[in-house]
């Protein structure tokens, strides 16, 4: 019996307490703010991380550093460090202070994949549903149907969008019948490198039957920084070139300008979410002339999976073709439909 209780001491990790007490277990994580230990007979314990003197492990330990690096290895703790007996490089002497977590092997993994994910897995995102119809003295149909889809990582940022909107009258001779069509869509790629900066790479597409557009199609590319980044605002600021090409129905034009915005998130209470995003694109080719669009929304959770949406976007031509107004406007409301993956 003593040879298996001293056994059984031997294989477990252990933890002494500033005020003396001991703990036995098996440590599976921590934040530098709490240290979680799984015991035979209390289950998970909750240790308070500066409460902690010593720690001697008997598994292997990954440490996560401030420099972004890990250390694997058997841990105890001496003058204030830990000492990481390491398999390739021995041991390794780490001050408390440099470490920002702390995971066994199983907890190591799961990390791994929440910052490693699938391509499939991570997404988060909505569907965004408006429509109207009108008979008798008003004969119209309205339709406005919208998609946002996001992946996040710790290393990048992956973004889907895509709406459009159709209204149509059909009174007797109504002109023009048509008195909405317009379509857009795109895609961005972000990558970030340190706390705050990160470029990106985007493309961008639209058409807009009564101004004539058959396509805009806009490739850009820059750097950005994360101005403000915590959980209930982000603030990112964008500067960058774009390759812009414009299909009219009576012309067709290359352009090259720059990229300048910002995108703002910002959480209103538990259940609403602000977004809004300012655009704006000098063209190099023709000085005085550019670009500019602006988007404003909300998204108001009813349920888990159900909310309710409004959109207001503007986009705005210094030079459209002869005839055609500089200003296109939407605004629509509806269902939203939320997913994750």
């Amino acid at each position: 019996m003593a040879v298996a209780l001293l056994i059984q001491f031997a294989l477990a990790d252990q933890i002494i307490l500033k005020n003396g007490d001991k703990l036995t277990g098996t440590i599976t994580k921590s934040d530098t703010k709490d240290l979680i230990v799984k015991t035979e007979f209390a289950g998970e314990v909750t240790v308070q991380w500066p409460a902690i003197q010593e720690i001697t492990s008997s598994q292997a330990l990954h440490l996560g550093l401030k420099n972004g690096k890990t250390v694997s290895g058997v841990v105890k703790t001496a003058g204030g460090n830990f000492e990481v007996q390491t398999v390739g490089t021995g041991s390794v002497t780490v001050p408390r202070d440099e470490i920002t977590s702390l995971r066994d092997d199983a907890e190591e993994a799961v990390y791994d994949k929440q910052i490693h994910p699938k391509l499939t897995r991570g997404w988060v995102g909505g569907a965004n549903v408006g429509f109207a119809l009108t008979g008798g003295n008003s004969e119209t149909e309205n339709l406005a149907i919208a998609f946002t889809a996001d992946r996040k990582t710790a290393k990048d940022h992956i973004s889907l969008y895509a709406n459009s909107v159709f209204a149509k009258n059909n009174a007797p001779g109504a002109t023009p019948a048509t008195t909405a069509q317009a379509t857009q869509g795109g895609a961005r790629y972000d990558r970030n490198f340190g706390a705050r900066m990160f470029s990106f790479a985007g493309a961008d597409f639209q058409t807009d039957q009564l101004q004539s557009l058959d396509l805009r199609s806009v490739f850009s590319g820059g750097l950005g920084v994360h101005a403000i980044k915590s959980e209930r605002t982000t603030l990112d600021l964008l500067d960058g070139l774009n390759y812009t090409r414009e299909n009219y129905s009576t012309l067709q034009r290359d352009l090259v300008a720059i990229t300048v915005g910002e995108e703002l998130m910002h959480k209103l209470g538990a259940s609403t979410v602000l977004t809004e995003k300012l655009y704006a694109y000098p063209d190099l080719n023709e000085p005085g002339e550019y670009r500019a669009a602006f988007n404003l929304g909300t998204v108001t959770k009813l349920s888990k999976w159900l909310g309710w949406q409004n959109a207001f976007g503007d986009i705005y031509v210094t030079n459209p073709p002869l005839g055609k107004k500089t200003n296109d406007l939407q605004l629509t409301t509806g269902l939203n439909i939320s997913f994750s993956r």
